[in-house]
């Protein structure tokens, strides 16, 4: 039979509360590290150690000075024949000391000697200072020699006088401590050379050093 509007049709009411839906959350995967991993850990974390040392090594190691004269001013020459053969000389000198260490540098003094031909003329020392670190400082010292004996080498001074250019060699040396922290470690640099001077223009035409 056709149902009409009439009809009454029956519905069953919804639950009060319906049934919640049960949510599984499931931990992140983490698979078990290998052999090779693990190999390969220990090879960066020991690589890394060892820049680290190898870097604070380099920087921290304490390098002696270097020394080099950067100036021989032959400043007076005389010839003195009163009361023998004689010679009077005077030189200003200009040493580079450097500082390589990340500290600073303290010396006690500056020792220089100025010889000619394997014969030493004379010897000068400067007064202590400080040099910071990397960094360089310049040292100025006279030298004065009057009244010297030239009887042996007189035919080479005079022959060196007329080409204008006297070889002299000079020793050079520095001692000092490096303040490391609470330390105080000692240092020291040495260094001779062949110094070529032009007898015209005071200058250094040419210089032969060797770090000792």
């Amino acid at each position: 039979m056709a149902s009409t509007k009439n009809d009454y049709v029956a519905y069953s009411p919804l639950p009060p509360n319906p049934a919640a839906q049960n949510v599984v959350f499931l931990p992140l995967y983490h698979p078990a590290p290998t052999r090779r991993h693990l190999l390969r850990r220990k090879f960066l974390i020991g690589a890394t150690a060892l820049l680290l040392l190898s870097l604070s090594i380099y920087f921290l190691y304490p390098y002696d000075p270097t020394i080099q004269l950067a100036r021989l001013r032959l400043n007076r020459i005389k010839v003195n024949s009163s009361l023998g053969l004689t010679l009077d000389l005077s030189f200003s000198l200009t040493v580079k000391v450097h500082n390589p260490d990340l500290f600073s540098l303290v010396y006690d003094s500056l020792d220089v000697s100025v010889g000619y031909r394997g014969r030493e003329l004379g010897f000068v020392s400067s007064q202590g200072g400080r040099v910071r670190s990397r960094a360089s400082s310049y040292v100025n010292a006279t030298l004065d020699l009057n009244g010297l004996e030239v009887i042996h080498d007189v035919f080479y001074l005079l022959e060196d006088l007329a080409r204008g250019v006297i070889p002299f060699d000079t020793d050079t040396q520095v001692n000092g401590v490096l303040g490391f922290f609470f330390f105080k470690i000692p240092l020291k640099a040495r260094v001779s050379c062949e110094v070529y001077v032009n007898t015209n223009n005071q200058t250094i035409v040419h210089q032969d050093c060797y770090p000792e």
